[in-house]
């Protein structure tokens, strides 16, 4: 019996998708085992079995640096027909979900490292942010930017679940309108917002808000659409109760692959894409979208998170859009 090519053990070593993900990543960074866990959030022990594997196989090597190890991909330990093997895969499984969101997480390591790096050379920085997050909390900056609010605006926070949300918006603005469908969240929203008497708390459906035409300054809708039927009718809900020139705030998933979120927590939607949105934003009549992808915490276990932006059109502009339609020549059959 002639013997078994070579290429084919390669080929099965890298028939697993967490191996391929662990050499895209290392093929141009040197990282330790913690961060690789970071960034394709898995335990150490998954790991480091894949790197003992790829290692045992030529695909990685190792070097130790102080009390850490560092892994790099192997390029000149492999023959031609293994990295020609390798440059297809990589070509392949790059633009994959996982493959997108692990290059997002991986730059939040990064940068956490270069801010280690910058403690060691700026004693006095790094050991302010230190003591300025054991003294006052790790955002409190985000927090307080909700002061940019007008103090005389009603803000909806649309699928408010507990009022985390509604409890920071409170103390800022005229009025905060929260809803959500459901009781039991309600009731831990109840509990969390009994000192402030400036929220209204409804029990409703975002489809068909109990809030009346063009009531809401601003709206909130966070987390949320990626558990309703139809996110274009909770939009064009939330652009009926905007009054005109009225903004809307949308936080929520990025596209994922993560399928056992339908079966563990009820979603609906797999995240939502950039071209997603903003149809979605442009069919319920909204001006002025921008979509943005939010920096990615190493710390986070979930997808990464974008935030979408958009405006209600002015009553002027409304009115000329209608004139305008209006005068459009009919497409029926006289």
């Amino acid at each position: 019996m002639s013997p078994k090519p070579p290429i084919l053990d390669h080929a099965a070593i890298l028939a697993d998708v967490t191996r391929c993900r662990l050499l895209q990543l290392l093929d141009r960074y040197e990282l330790t085992v913690s961060e690789l866990c970071a960034v394709v959030q898995l335990p150490q022990s998954t790991v480091s079995r894949h790197l003992k594997v790829l290692a045992d196989d030529g695909w990685v090597r190792a070097r130790r640096e102080g009390t850490s190890h560092l892994y790099q991909r192997s390029a000149d330990a492999l023959d031609a027909d293994a990295a020609e093997l390798w440059r297809l895969i990589r070509r392949q499984t790059a633009s994959a979900v996982v493959s997108r969101q692990d290059r997002q997480r991986l730059a939040g390591v990064l940068a956490r490292r270069r801010t280690r790096s910058q403690e060691f050379f700026s004693s006095t920085a790094g050991q302010w942010d230190r003591l300025r997050g054991e003294l006052f909390g790790q955002r409190f900056d985000l927090l307080a930017l909700a002061g940019l609010y007008d103090p005389r605006w009603v803000v909806g926070d649309l699928g408010c679940g507990t009022g985390q949300l509604s409890e920071a918006l409170a103390p800022f603005v005229h009025e905060v309108v929260a809803v959500d469908v459901s009781a039991a969240m309600l009731a831990a929203a109840r509990d969390r917002l009994a000192g402030f008497a400036n929220v209204r708390i409804h029990e409703g459906e975002l489809e068909n808000l109990p809030i009346e035409d063009a009531r809401l300054d601003a709206a909130v809708v966070s987390l949320t659409l990626h558990h309703v039927p139809d996110p274009e009718r909770v939009l064009a809900e939330t652009r009926r109760v905007l009054k005109p020139g009225g903004r809307l705030l949308i936080t929520d998933m990025l596209s994922h692959d993560r399928e056992d979120y339908r079966q563990q927590m009820g979603h609906i939607w797999l995240g939502f894409s950039s071209e997603q949105v903003m149809r979605y934003l442009h069919n319920t009549g909204f001006a002025a979208g921008r979509f943005h992808s939010l920096p990615v915490d190493p710390d986070a276990k979930g997808p990464s998170l974008f935030v979408a932006t958009a405006r209600r059109q002015a009553r002027v502009a409304e009115d000329a859009v209608r004139e305008t339609r209006s005068l459009e020549p009919s497409l029926n059959p006289v």
